[in-house]
């Protein structure tokens, strides 16, 4: 136990050890300086080098471990040149590599680095803080060791820094009432919308707010001297005629802030007791608008309100200060269901208004009655105000029940507005040194997050029947995802890639976290996430998709996993379609891996041949237990009746997609009613690692390098016991580049290197003097990234003659290359002697050749 939890704390260690070191300046041997080293730091486990230098390379080294990059030019027509390096933390010198210029040697320059002693002093405060951590999660590691909460694990793993922290907030039933709300009553205002050009937009405008706005509204309508001639002839007819519409022609400009407090005196001296709204020229109000962004400000503490929008900042849908562009349409049938909302569960109070679309309060706005001419033409104005007013005990809300498309920038131009935005925020910065941290604390609480993800899948299903109507799409994929990362996660992040680089949209429904659900919405604006423990939300939100497409990818770490196949056919619904990837063997047992307690593979379990099997009771027990199902209930899912549920959504499915010829084989026996209807589609490696010449073992011995994070499934017990018969040999030794299961430990001299990247591998390769790759899972995996990455990189593969990875290494091996099956049976030494045998052979071939 005492074991684990020192190599538990190494990996915390690793992951959480942050340390720095001064920056140097970089000269050449007559002492002339050719750059400066600006950050060395230790982050994660790697270092990072980064700084500016007269090179045409330069590379970074620690003992044998070296990378290389290429300057990129940081001052147009300068010489100075800037680069980042990272490599893999290792203890030694640090040094500098410069290539100054073409066929001349590269210079070397040593820096501040990192020793193991200080490695090892640095870690012991973390000591404290990890058992701290331990004691705090104790609930949490109880449910994951002891009740098989796969969620609990992940969200210790989160807790510890061992993965990213999820963005990830919890999501509001209450926002999506089963029945529409009414409709707030009218209320009187007085709209505010200053003119400056945007001659193509103005009528558009203008006939929204004429439409849209009900009876009970003014507007003062302030051109501010416009030079487009066409503006004031439009403004002039559209006023006529109508008594409600208050013309105003400033006979100079005044610039916006100018022209909106001409405004806001304007409206105190005829109507002092009404709201006010500030309406900007590219604001597209919604029918009905104006109740719903009015109805907040009855509470006698609210300042003012702001509609959600795609161009408003941290009220942008789908995607917090994300700003999106809107296909005619899309605004009103945003907001038409934005409308459905319930308003009280809609208001988030937050750091400040957005000014684009803006009701204010008349008592604050007595209280405040200018905005501020410091900030010139305009953007930050609405800010200072609203910081103002927060002094003075009043409130900025946000309705998420209305929508207001922003066509943003058309006043001013975007250059100009990005200008005007970097000057005049740093005044708000010195006025309000607090400012920032709040709008940064409402970024990550984002108590707009479940009307963002509503919206932004209303948006999606917009787009996504546009495309099909030109034929350039399907309907919006909703994926079921685990949490476990590894090359199902791999593939589902390049599908979602390329779908938004297309201006798609894809729906991620993650199981195996803290909640039992996690949405993500990925769109061409970037990803909007919410958590939430309530199916029947998950199946309203994604009923907001009327044409959806539901792809099994992975349901491993499910709270309740045999209810999946079912919750899945109800979010397609009736006549949806319904896909099945193939990561693994969940939809044929609850042992997603098909191993049996023993930890062995011993074949395809079907239902009803339990019986039979039991009967050679000294191998299958233990192996018949494992593929029953135990729910959180307590209520046992047997064999039978969980492919009986899985049947049903493969029978649905109208594709069955596998990366082997194993998996189909697998898949087949224990469905064949559907084995027509499989497609062997192999993966492509999104990265291929360069070809890689071997290393030389220390003292000549052999070095067997793993690749990969390696867990039971991945044969982190053969790894164990073959570690001790080669320490007890001194044939060989192994080398885990990735992470070891902490469960198990390997004898010296073999050890575990730890995460990794794939650029790394040449510098891991000559840094262990690793001569070939063992592959050691003893799962028949459905696809192995890490056997082509091994095969890919040309030094030796040897692996178990079973699943995708067999399949692969004897392909290769057919094709010429080096690589070698050996059986799956015989103890852990008869393994290790079989592997070295066979990279001696596979080692000498290639010599020969």
């Amino acid at each position: 136990m005492l074991g684990q939890l020192s190599r538990i704390f190494r990996r915390y260690a690793e992951m959480n050890l942050a340390l720095d070191r001064p920056g140097v300046t970089l000269t050449d041997p007559q002492g002339r300086a050719y750059g400066e080293i600006t950050r060395i730091a230790l982050r994660r486990h790697r270092i990072h080098v980064e700084g500016w230098a007269e090179a045409e390379r330069v590379g970074l080294s620690v003992n044998r471990t070296r990378a290389w990059t290429v300057p990129a030019v940081i001052d147009g027509g300068s010489a100075r040149r800037g680069f980042s390096l990272d490599i893999p933390c290792e203890a030694g010198p640090l040094d500098l590599l410069a290539e100054r210029a073409a066929g001349q040697p590269a210079s070397r320059q040593s820096l501040p680095g990192f020793s193991r002693a200080g490695l090892l002093r640095a870690r012991l405060p973390l000591a404290l803080r990890f058992a701290r951590s331990l004691a705090v999660l104790a609930p949490l590691i109880h449910r994951w060791k002891w009740q098989g909460d796969l969620g609990a694990r992940e969200t210790v793993k989160e807790r510890l820094g061992l993965v990213p922290r999820s963005e990830a907030v919890e999501i509001e039933a209450a926002l999506l009432p089963e029945t529409p709300p009414a409709a707030p009553p009218e209320r009187a205002a007085t709209l505010i919308l200053p003119v400056y050009n945007a001659a193509d937009l103005l009528p558009e405008t203008l006939a929204r707010i004429a439409r849209n706005s009900g009876d009970a509204w003014r507007l003062l309508l302030i051109d501010d001297a416009s030079p487009d001639p066409r503006v004031r002839p439009l403004l002039r007819d559209w006023a006529a005629g109508r008594p409600q519409v208050t013309l105003l022609e400033n006979p100079a400009n005044l610039g916006f802030i100018g022209t909106v407090n001409r405004g806001f005196a304007e409206a105190r001296a005829r109507w002092p007791g009404d709201p006010v709204v500030l309406v900007n020229s590219d604001a597209m109000v919604p029918p009905g608008w104006l109740p719903r962004l009015l109805a907040p400000l009855g509470e006698p503490d609210v300042a003012s309100v702001t509609p959600m929008s795609n161009d408003a900042e941290i009220f942008t849908v789908p995607v917090i200060c994300q700003r999106n562009d809107l296909a005619p349409g899309d605004g009103d049938a945003l907001d038409a269901a934005a409308a459905g909302f319930d308003p009280r569960a809609g208001l988030a109070e937050a750091p400040t208004g957005v000014g684009f679309c803006m009701a204010l309060a008349p008592r604050f706005l007595a209280q405040v009655p200018e905005f501020d001419t410091t900030f010139g033409r305009g953007y930050g104005e609405e800010n200072d105000w609203c910081r103002k007013v927060a002094a003075l005990g009043g409130r900025h809300l946000c309705a998420s029940n209305l929508f207001v498309e922003h066509r943003g920038g058309q006043s001013f131009g975007n250059a100009d507005k990005q200008r005007l935005l970097e000057r005049n925020l740093r005044v708000i910065a010195a006025r309000y040194p607090e400012y920032d941290a709040e709008v940064q604390e409402f970024i990550r609480r984002d108590p707009l997050a479940t009307g963002r993800l509503a919206l932004g899948l209303v948006l999606a299903a917009q787009r996504q029947a546009q495309m099909q109507a030109q034929s350039q799409a399907g309907p919006v994929p909703v994926y079921l995802a685990h949490a476990l990362g590894g090359g199902a996660e791999s593939y589902l992040q390049g599908r979602i890639a390329q779908a938004t680089r297309a201006g798609q949209s894809a729906l991620v429904l993650r199981v195996g976290q803290g909640h039992r659900w996690k949405l993500e919405l990925h769109g061409p604006s970037g990803a909007t996430r919410g958590l939430t423990n309530d199916f029947a939300l998950v199946a309203r939100l994604v009923a907001l998709l009327p044409e959806r497409r539901i792809v099994y990818s992975c349901g491993v770490g499910a709270r309740d996993a045999a209810a999946l196949p079912g919750q899945l056919l109800q979010l397609a619904g009736q006549g949806g379609e319904v896909e099945v990837l193939l990561h693994d063997f969940f939809p044929i047992s609850p042992s997603y891996t098909l191993l049996g307690d023993d930890g062995a593979y011993h074949g395809v379990p079907r239902a009803g041949q339990g019986e039979v099997r039991a009967q050679n009771r000294a191998q299958n027990r233990a192996q018949d237990r494992v593929h029953r199902y135990q729910g959180p209930d307590g209520r046992v899912t047997p064999l039978a009746e969980w492919q009986e549920n899985w049947g049903r959504l493969l029978a649905a499915a109208r594709r069955i997609e596998v990366f082997s010829g194993s998996s189909r084989d697998i898949l087949a026996e224990a469905y064949p009613q559907v084995a027509a209807r499989i497609a062997v589609v192999p993966h492509a490696l999104p990265a291929v690692p360069p070809r890689i010449a071997p290393g030389t073992g220390e003292g000549g011995a052999p070095v067997i390098g793993v690749l990969g994070n390696i867990g039971a499934q991945k044969g982190a017990a053969l790894l164990q016991e073959m570690s001790r018969a080669l320490a007890r040999s001194g044939a060989a030794r192994l080398v885990v580049l990735g992470q070891l299961d902490p469960a198990y430990a390997l004898a010296a001299p073999s050890l575990v290197h730890g995460s990794y990247e794939l650029r790394d591998l040449p510098g891991l390769v000559a840094r262990y003097g690793i001569c070939g790759w063992l592959m050691p899972s003893i799962w028949p995996e459905t696809f192995s990234f890490t056997t082509h990455e091994m095969l890919a990189t040309g030094l030796p593969v040897v692996a178990f003659d079973l699943g995708a990875q067999g399949e692969a290494v004897a392909r290769a091996a057919a094709q010429g290359a080096p690589a070698a099956l050996l059986p799956l049976r015989g103890d852990a030494a008869a393994a290790a002697r079989g592997t070295l045998a066979a990279l001696r052979d596979l080692q000498a071939a290639r010599g020969a050749a």
